[in-house]
């Protein structure tokens, strides 16, 4: 039987593990990248997918690519009107349309993806370019400010009629013996 002190010790580590930074940080990439892909797979269907279609229903002569088939071995059925029409459901076919726009969407999907990974990281380089050039206008700032304190103690020490050498050269260098 488990008992009390090892419950609290096991919730306390569950609490521990669930509010560690890394843990949140999964949790939220997550999230954000169930809405990345909603926006990207809403880009690719209904956007850029039916251009490709559209295309290819030039080039090919038919309405889209779910009509591309080899067929292995061929069932009919009749329609209402009597006509003999193949049967898809019975028949055995390789469907090379599905398999075609399977790989239009990946490459559609890849290459929206890098674009917005591309220019993520344009973003990011122009911040730490910002970041960069900020420090050093800091360091720039500080160094101009030291210096300019140090003029104005050499300046102040010469108003006073005693130049840095005078006031080093008068100072006793060590200490002095008495005989």
């Amino acid at each position: 039987m488990v008992n009390d002190k090892e419950k609290k010790g096991f919730w306390k580590e569950f609490k521990e593990f669930i509010t560690r930074g890394n843990i949140l940080d999964m949790a939220v990439g997550i999230i954000v990248g169930g809405a990345f892909t909603a926006i990207v797979n809403a880009l690719c269907n209904n956007i850029l997918k039916p251009i490709v279609n559209w295309i290819l229903a030039l080039i090919l002569g038919t309405d889209s690519l779910s009509e591309v088939y080899t067929f292995l071995t061929t069932a009919y059925t009749t329609d209402e009107t009597g006509a003999q029409v193949i049967d898809l459901a019975n028949s055995i076919y390789i469907d090379w349309g599905t398999f075609i726009n399977a790989i239009i969407n990946f490459l559609l999907i890849a290459i929206v993806l890098f674009l917005i990974i591309k220019a993520l990281m344009r973003v990011q380089k122009m911040r730490d370019e910002a970041k960069a050039a900020i420090e050093e206008a800091k360091k720039k700032a500080e160094e101009e400010k030291a210096a300019k304190k140090a003029a104005e103690e050499e300046t102040s020490a010469a108003a006073a009629g005693v130049s840095a050498a005078d006031a080093t050269a008068a100072a006793p260098v060590g200490p002095e013996k008495k005989e």
